[in-house]
């Protein structure tokens, strides 16, 4: 069971989906990032990633808080807490339809992308030096 207050239950769940969003985006960039240096070299030079990667990530785990469209609480299993999935308001479900599709639908396609062009352009090459 969940050893601790609710307190302590809701800052768990926000820093788990706070660093699950950041490390999810980390990839999302790096893969978009290797994809424009690899395929695109003249716009790939553009791109410098700072400090507000994690921006996003922050703004999309604040609804929870400030405007109270959804909750944490405890897993199934009452062992760890996190987003509380089965919405009680059409606002919550809403939420978590946003969450799916663009913190986890989206990534992963830019991720599927970036690194199916890599591997074409790869592989473009490796006939371009074979021919040559």
């Amino acid at each position: 069971r969940w050893l601790f207050n609710q307190t302590v239950c809701t800052l768990y769940a926000f820093c788990g989906v706070l660093f699950g969003l950041c490390s999810l985006t980390s990839l999302t960039v790096l893969s978009t990032v290797c994809c424009l240096k690899v395929c695109y070299p003249a716009y790939g030079r553009c791109w410098d990633v700072g400090s507000d990667l994690y921006l996003h990530p922050l703004l999309l785990t604040q609804p929870f808080g400030f405007l109270r469209w959804g909750s944490y609480g405890p897993e199934p299993y009452g062992t760890a807490c996190c987003i509380t999935w089965e919405a009680s308001s059409r606002e919550a479900t809403l939420y978590i339809l946003a969450l799916f599709i663009f913190c986890y639908l989206l990534p992963c396609l830019f991720i599927l992308v970036s690194y199916s062009l890599i591997l074409w352009r790869v592989r473009g090459s490796c006939r371009a030096v074979r021919q040559h």
